[in-house]
């Protein structure tokens, strides 16, 4: 492992070869590991996703928060195929590079995708789970999900993109889609972005997600949080992982989009620390 760390770009953290891929990832704390998994939106990372996490969660829990490929500062291999198994693969491979037999994961949206996907692919490597505004189940494709699948580069678009995510608006801040819409252009990044989740975007939506069979058979305890103001996932995919998942509770936090992670962001906290093992 090499650190890589700059002041000119939080987003690049340390570098590891995770199933013959470099990945991008940040390493913080000691205790038992947390692995947080992004979400899916147009030029996000790990650092982008979690940075308001990381610092506060690393206190007493050793936190790792990689790159997803076609994301962030991990390497896109030539083939590598966008599915939710070769995602959840690439984080296996993460998990055997640090040599973490077991972790707890929080995965945001399409992470919370590839969290369950992991837990049911391989559940001795998964110990608690938290779900936030997840995917993973199936749902009628929603307008802001198809905004944010079918991005197109401008800032304007990114601005658009911006108030789906946020119920509070006094978050997004002058610079904000500029900075979003920058990261999104980077070299290589829209083309492997575009080539995610094509048109029809519901079959987006159901790649995704597992079969109700597999959720009733996930044995780890789980908390499943949503937004009840969220316009990307809807509110009812996480009562329905929540009704399905045998040891899961559900918190729905008011005044709240699919930004959970920063608009209830102490709350939240909270809520991770009280659940996850320190």
């Amino acid at each position: 492992m090499t650190r890589t760390v700059t002041e000119a770009n939080p987003e690049i953290g340390r570098s590891i070869q995770a199933g013959g891929i470099r990945t991008n990832y940040h390493d913080h704390g000691d205790g038992p590991p947390v692995l947080l998994v992004h979400g899916s939106g147009p030029g996000v990372s790990a650092w982008a996703n979690w940075r308001g996490i990381l610092p506060p969660l690393a206190a007493d829990r050793r936190v790792i928060a990689p790159d997803i490929v076609g994301f962030g500062y991990t390497e896109h291999p030539t083939g590598f195929e966008f599915s939710q198994q070769a995602w959840a693969e690439h984080l296996v491979g993460v998990l055997d590079a640090l040599d973490l037999p077991t972790v707890s994961i929080v995965g945001n949206s399409f992470g919370g995708a590839l969290a369950l996907w992991l837990a049911d692919r391989h559940p001795d490597r998964v110990d608690r789970l938290v779900l936030m505004g997840s995917a993973g189940t199936r749902f009628a494709l929603t307008p802001g999900l198809d905004a944010v699948w079918g991005y197109e580069p401008s800032v304007q678009n990114m601005a658009h993109l911006l108030e789906l995510f946020a119920y509070d608006r006094s978050l997004l801040g002058p610079d904000l889609a500029r900075l979003r819409y920058e990261a999104s252009i980077r070299d290589g990044v829209h083309e492997a972005y575009s080539a995610m989740f094509p048109a029809p975007r519901q079959n987006g939506v159901d790649a995704l997600a597992l079969p109700d069979e597999s959720l009733r058979a996930l044995h780890h305890d789980t908390l499943v949080v949503h937004g009840r103001d969220d316009q990307i996932i809807p509110l009812s995919s996480s009562q329905h992982l929540s009704e399905l998942i045998p040891r899961a509770r559900l918190h729905v936090f008011n005044q709240c989009g699919h930004w959970t992670q920063i608009e209830k962001c102490a709350e939240f906290i909270h809520l991770l620390e009280g659940f996850l093992p320190a």
